[in-house]
């Protein structure tokens, strides 16, 4: 605790450009170095180390270098053959499949895989079967070892048993250094179905006849042509079908073609029996044996057509079905006459039956649609609409003529309707239409669409319908089961009918002039007494008066009133009546102009043409 000083002695220094060291002199502070500070025991040491001393140290030697394994066996790899079944299910030809593979173990990391060689045209997926990695050998968590491998012993990966059978020379070299002795090796077991495909198929035995590639290549494009005729008359719907049969020489096959006609109601297949060779003798079978449904080989033939079976005038079977040949080509005339010597192709006349002629029988009509709409049905497959007359229908476009008509009704409430009916010119359709009436009870509008009418008592399979010349002034018509009196009829009807007075009967066109004689009278009694101008400027003045008084004048009740008075429609109507209804209507004009319009309407004392007055306030 006293020492204050601590200096240490220099032991390094440089001499001559050279670092070099010295035992320090003094010890630490100044302090005495004894020459010998050793213990007895390690002078004792000392003494037993003299040629330790002397010599220095022995040399030891070196350790052997670690290697780790995956350089140890880097690149070493066991190679085993073996082989696994497997079942196939879908095939009638195989039940089971032998495949041949190769199990590959890594000795760098354990890891083993497996790859079956690829086979061309196989079907099936090969190559690495399992990819290399290390394989469980049971669910302890054991995986396979190089230990576990011999020959002659079943592993199992996967649910896969593999029989190992033999290695290659480093397996078998690597294996024995080990001390693991190899079972002997075994076969390899190859496919049964590769084994039977690589068996040679035995070859058919063809009758001898001349070289086919000869025969192929002197009667290439060389087809004799037959015409023939297959009558099927006696089988129900059988007709006479005229066949045409080709003899294709290069190879001896026979195809046999249907000639189409237009409309003759077959459908168009192009061949009848396709090119094939046709056997003309069999051997004998067994009478149980299924030989329907068996394609014939060339052993159950004894004798196949040839072009002697051949001629105009035979009668030949081909497959089931009897032909008759009654011509032939050119080109076959000529083979035959240089083959065979035969100069007589003179054809059969064949004769067809006629045709029985079945009438046809029109159903009557049921009572739905128009007859001539439903007839179609019985003509045609597909119907299509009746055909109009369309002169006609240019000619009569817009062409009505119209008819005022009453109801034959014992129901006292039908007697006061009216009707019009309008007959059509174009297509000679009938509609009828009841003007409403208010407070009646009925609402009237349209009674009857635009239709045909067929009179009564004519039947459906030949129906007639009304004509024009059917409607004179007090005709009863009946449509439907309703029955109707005609009363009144336009003045274009008359006209019309004037115009062509050859085309209808006398009586209705002198019905139609007796009922509009008084008319006429009347309407010249006007125009004498009173100028038509002055009617209708009296018409104008009265209508500007009513434009002026009255915004909105429902005048359509007037002529409900003037018409329903009117009872036989002539237009007419006794004047007491007349001015006892106008008071009642109020009519909305001033009572000089109402007079006025009186006295211009007025026929005679007694009478007035309401139809003038109504002018006047038009609907």
């Amino acid at each position: 605790p006293q020492r204050t000083s601590f200096h240490r002695s220099h032991t390094l220094g440089f001499r001559n450009g050279y670092a070099f060291s010295q035992l320090p002199r003094e010890g630490i502070g100044g302090e005495t170095i004894f020459p010998n500070l050793l213990s007895q025991d390690q002078l004792d040491d000392l003494c037993t180390k003299g040629p330790t001393l002397t010599y220095g140290p022995a040399k030891k030697s070196p350790p052997p270098p670690f290697m780790p394994s995956y350089v140890a066996f880097d690149k070493q790899v066991l190679k085993f053959d073996a082989y696994f079944k497997e079942e196939v299910l879908t095939s009638a030809e195989e039940h089971y499949r032998i495949r041949q593979v190769g199990i590959y173990y890594y000795l760098e990391d354990d890891s083993m895989c497996v790859i079956e060689p690829v086979v061309k045209n196989s079907g099936l997926i090969q190559g690495k079967l399992m990819r290399r990695h290390r394989v469980p050998k049971n669910d302890q968590g054991d995986y396979y070892h190089w230990k576990d491998l011999n020959l002659a012993t079943n592993i199992t990966m996967y649910g896969r048993t593999y029989r190992l059978v033999d290695c290659d020379s480093f397996t078998k070299v690597f294996m024995e250094s080990q001390g693991i002795v190899l079972n002997p090796p075994e076969q390899l077991v190859s496919d049964p179905y590769i084994e039977q495909r690589r068996t040679p198929v035995q070859k058919p035995i063809v009758p001898a006849g001349p070289d086919p590639l000869w025969q192929f290549l002197t009667y290439d494009t060389k087809v004799l042509r037959f015409y023939a005729i297959w009558d099927d008359t006696n089988h129900p719907f059988g007709d006479q079908h005229r066949c045409i049969i080709h003899y294709f020489l290069a190879d001896d096959t026979v195809e046999v073609r249907e000639v189409y006609s237009r409309n003759d109601g077959r459908d168009p297949f192009p061949v009848l029996m396709k090119r094939q060779r046709l056997p003309k003798t069999l051997t004998e079978k067994k009478m149980g044996f299924p030989s329907c449904v068996l394609e014939i080989t060339n052993e159950e033939v004894l004798e196949w057509y040839s072009p002697r079976d051949f001629a105009i005038g035979k009668t030949i079977t081909l497959l089931g079905r009897t032909f008759l040949i009654y011509d032939c080509d050119k080109f076959t005339q000529n083979f035959y006459r240089e083959k065979f010597g035969i100069t007589d192709f003179q054809p059969l006349q064949i004769s067809e039956k006629p045709l029985e002629k079945v009438p046809q029988v029109i159903p009557p009509h049921n009572g739905f649609g128009m007859p001539e709409d439903s007839l179609q049905n019985c003509l045609r497959l597909i119907p299509k609409r009746p055909q109009k007359d369309v002169i006609k229908m240019l000619e009569n476009d817009l062409k009505v003529l119209r008819y005022q008509a009453a109801l034959e009704s014992p129901v006292p409430e039908d007697r006061n309707r009216r009707f019009i009916l309008s007959y059509f010119l174009s297509d000679d359709t009938i509609s009828i239409y009841e003007p409403p009436i208010r407070n009646s009870g009925i609402p009237g509008g349209k009674y009857l669409k635009r239709t045909r009418v067929a009179k009564p008592g004519s039947t459906p399979e030949d129906p007639i319908y009304f004509q024009p010349s059917d409607f004179t002034i007090g005709s009863t018509i009946e449509v439907f089961g309703h029955r109707f009196v005609i009363t009144d009829a336009d003045e274009y009807v008359l006209n019309y009918l004037e115009r062509n007075a050859e085309s209808f009967p006398a009586t209705t066109l002198q019905s139609l002039r007796d009922h509009f004689r008084p008319r006429k009278a009347v309407k010249d009694t006007v125009n004498n007494d009173i100028p038509k101008q002055a009617l209708d400027d009296l018409i104008e003045e009265v209508q500007k008066e009513l434009k002026l008084r009255h915004s909105y004048l429902n005048t359509r009740r007037f002529h409900e009133a003037f018409h329903q008075c009117d009872k036989d429609g002539s237009g007419i109507m006794d004047k007491g009546m007349f001015l006892d209804l106008c008071d009642r209507l109020e009519v909305p004009t001033s009572t000089i102009l109402l007079k006025k319009l009186i006295d211009y309407c007025s026929c005679g004392e007694d009478y007035v043409n309401y139809r003038d007055f109504l002018r006047a306030f038009p609907s």
